[in-house]
């Protein structure tokens, strides 16, 4: 099965929102991509369709947009 993908950018939203989706749907089923550590797949996330962080993208490519932490072009500042 493939995998979900939380993106976020680490703000306390998204760590929270992050320990929540992990719980929920357990951490085998999801890849964390925290994208001020990984600003290469920022790109990729909004390939996507994230527009703001934390989302999570299922594995059929919905993106589930998770209440508000910053907008992707906080993210890339």
């Amino acid at each position: 099965m493939k995998k979900s993908v939380f993106y976020h950018a680490g703000c306390p939203v998204c760590v929270s929102a992050e320990h929540d989706i992990v719980s929920l749907i357990g951490n085998d089923n999801v890849e964390i991509v925290h994208l001020g550590d990984s600003k290469e797949r920022i790109q990729e996330a909004e390939n996507a369709g994230v527009e703001s962080v934390p989302a999570l993208v299922t594995p059929t490519g919905n993106v589930l947009h998770i209440n508000f932490g910053a907008s992707m072009a906080d993210v890339k500042a």
